[in-house]
């Protein structure tokens, strides 16, 4: 079946927002706003699902931030309105054990990331900048095994590549356990064992009604992965990762041509 011949049955619209919705500057396209009225008026609902923060995320769609369903720090916590709709926290223990592992990766950069705000102990001005784009919420503290927080994720940072010189060790030691994803050329992430995209999807699926079959996302990268499995009408950008465009079942053109608002229009709207 077509993308075209389903479309009017979709219900629920998930999108990944680096390297996805966002452009190459990673900013979002200022007639998105019109086009999420468009689709709520359809009865759709539309989710930005990330790796980003919740409060970042807020931030970058702040005319509609009381509206819409973030799905943030890739599926662990899901907010809607100020309400927490679903969470998968890492448990305190694992956490810490991450923090001190990663210390041991020459240029890696740690980001312990709490229900209440992210923690850096790094003061590098590289580092910082880099950080600040997703995480608005974000305090410095001397020693991140001091911090007091319901903990989701632990990011990691990595500038010369996460998949090469952070992703072997971190999986070799927690990936039996934990969720551990690579979610951007310079980025990787350890979450709960049951945490991902889709598991938060599938959550919303059964608490808002929606089915796979009504359900759309859209990706570029392996913390998508989920996502895509749990959508029936699920999307590689053309700019994804090769492997990621392997599990897609749909293609959509790249972040650069707005392929997502591309796609929303021309197949769900019908205004090709």
């Amino acid at each position: 079946m077509s993308p075209e011949l389903s479309s009017h049955n979709i219900k629920f619209i998930a999108s990944d927002m680096d390297g996805t919705l966002l452009d190459e500057s990673s900013q979002l396209d200022p007639q998105f706003f019109d086009l999420y009225r468009q689709l709520t008026e359809q009865g759709i609902i539309f989710a930005a699902a990330s790796g980003r923060q919740y409060a970042s995320l807020k931030q970058t769609f702040l005319p509609i931030q009381d509206e819409m369903i973030f799905i943030a720090e890739n599926g662990t916590f899901v907010m809607h309105n100020g309400v927490e709709l679903y969470s998968c926290p890492l448990d305190t223990r694992t956490a810490r054990e991450v923090v001190l592992a990663a210390r041991e990766i020459k240029g890696a950069y740690t980001v312990l990331c709490g229900k209440n705000s992210a923690y850096i102990e790094t003061q590098d001005p590289a580092a910082l900048a880099e950080l600040s784009k997703y995480y608005h919420a974000c305090q410095y503290v001397e020693d991140l095994l001091d911090v007091d927080d319901e903990f989701i994720k632990v990011a990691i940072c990595h500038f010369d590549s996460t998949e090469q010189f952070v992703f072997p060790a971190m999986n070799a030691k927690f990936g039996a356990t934990n969720q551990v994803v690579v979610s951007g050329r310079i980025w990787l992430d350890i979450m709960h064992a049951e945490a991902s995209k889709g598991a938060a999807i599938e959550h919303l699926q059964k608490t808002l009604g929606f089915t796979y079959e009504q359900t759309m996302s859209f990706g570029d990268y392996f913390n998508d992965v989920e996502m895509l499995k749990a959508s029936y009408h699920s999307y590689a950008v053309e700019n994804a990762h090769p492997e990621v465009k392997k599990l897609a079942r749909f293609r959509a053109p790249s972040n650069i041509e707005a392929g997502v608002m591309q796609v929303l229009k021309n197949t769900v709207l019908n205004q090709a």
